[in-house]
């Protein structure tokens, strides 16, 4: 989840900086990366541990002790690869 916002002039950086965000932005954001992944997590697949630990870190978000920190440690999804 990014926080971060920038404003541009062209291809110029005029201005940047961060927003708040809410636990309820936090958790729909947490809901859709879940819900994204869920097919991963089927009875007929098995799981990869990146993908495992992923999904756990997703369900743990909401244990930062604001919004905005969980934000700011949004666990990245790993690559398929």
């Amino acid at each position: 989840m990014d926080r971060q916002w920038k404003t541009y002039h062209g291809e110029e950086l005029i201005d940047s900086g961060s927003h708040d965000v809410t636990w309820d932005e936090v958790r729909r954001e947490r809901d859709q990366a879940l819900a994204d992944s869920d097919w991963r997590a089927g009875k007929d697949v098995t799981l990869s541990v990146p993908w495992r630990d992923y999904r756990q870190a997703l369900r743990d978000i909401t244990e930062h002790p604001d919004a905005n920190t969980a934000a700011d440690h949004w666990p990245e999804a790993p690559s398929d690869e």
